[in-house]
């Protein structure tokens, strides 16, 4: 039996071992070639490290509870604390939590149905004085309900079952992985072709741009955040100050009014800077960057 047959069998089980499955899969996205699903099979199997990125399926949201004391020894105990007013005084990263545990992990913490407490202790004084008036803040807790770990479980059970269906549709030559049969048809297009569905069935909506010597860039921008879409430029190799006055000009012009996704403003400042990106000073050429922008660009107005 193939390799994708087997991970198809062992996924529809009724509760499936996720970490012999991903180990499986790993090796099917070696012999294809493809090494962001390599990286994304290895994170899930393995936990994700601090600097990666975490998917958005791996969010889970917080709720907190606190206790206050007040004059006269009067007191408020395990009292609920909305989670508008924690992001208003602290921030929207206060209410989401990245879950990075492996995946062996999670399915134990889903398998328990107990919730998970986070420390949230930093948050006394963030809150301080701003919760009830005229009592004193002495504790905060954050919890994670256990259902968060359940659907991390059901998601990547479910985007598995997909990945090998599409794999099966479009990649035929991944049904002739075996243990002791390696392809003998690879190529960097059967490579590039087990990304894109990866990218597709296992993030969805965040945007990839494939750069002429087939290096990719990722790009996780929210809709109308700067701050987001400064960091991702960033990180795919334009200067930060570059990133910002960039960011800068396309918050300004707005969304565009025809199928250019780029302002006047925008287009002069990369014929401008072009020129850097072709002298090598930036870690990007200059056909990939206006690429890069235009994507960029549709992300942060919503448009993709």
């Amino acid at each position: 039996m193939s390799i994708l047959r087997e991970i198809q069998a062992a996924i529809l089980q009724e509760n499936p071992d996720l970490g012999t499955i991903l180990l499986k899969l790993r090796f099917l996205a070696s012999r294809l070639g493809s090494e962001p699903l390599e990286d994304w099979v290895k994170y899930e199997a393995e936990g994700y490290p601090k600097d990666a990125d975490i998917p958005a399926y791996r969010v889970a949201a917080l709720s907190f509870r606190g206790s206050w004391s007040g004059p006269f020894g009067s007191g408020i105990n395990n009292a609920p604390i909305p989670t508008a007013l924690v992001e208003k005084h602290a921030s929207k990263e206060w209410t989401r939590y990245k879950i990075k545990e492996s995946i062996a992990t999670v399915q134990e913490m889903a398998a328990s149905g107990k919730t998970m407490g986070i420390n949230a202790s930093n948050l006394i004084l963030l809150l301080q004085g701003k919760v009830y008036e005229g009592y004193a803040c002495n504790s905060i807790d954050a919890e994670m309900s256990s259902i968060a770990f359940q659907e991390i479980v059901q998601t990547v059970r479910a985007r598995i079952l997909e990945l090998t269906i599409e794999l099966e549709k479009r990649v035929p030559e991944a049904i002739e992985v075996t243990l002791q049969q390696v392809i003998t048809s690879k190529t960097p297009e059967t490579a590039a072709a087990v990304t894109q569905i990866f990218n597709q069935t296992v993030y969805g909506n965040v945007t990839h741009v494939i750069a002429t010597d087939g290096a990719q860039v990722t790009l996780a921008i929210t809709a109308g955040d700067t701050v987001s879409m400064v960091s991702e430029l960033a990180r795919a190799g334009l200067p930060e100050g570059a990133a910002k006055q960039i960011t800068d000009i396309v918050a300004s012009e707005g969304p565009p009014t025809g199928d250019e996704p780029l302002g006047p403003k925008a287009l002069g400042w990369i014929k401008q800077n072009a020129p850097k990106a072709a002298s090598g000073a930036w870690k990007i050429g200059s056909a990939v960057a206006t690429d890069l922008l235009k994507e960029a660009a549709l992300r942060y107005y919503g448009l993709k």
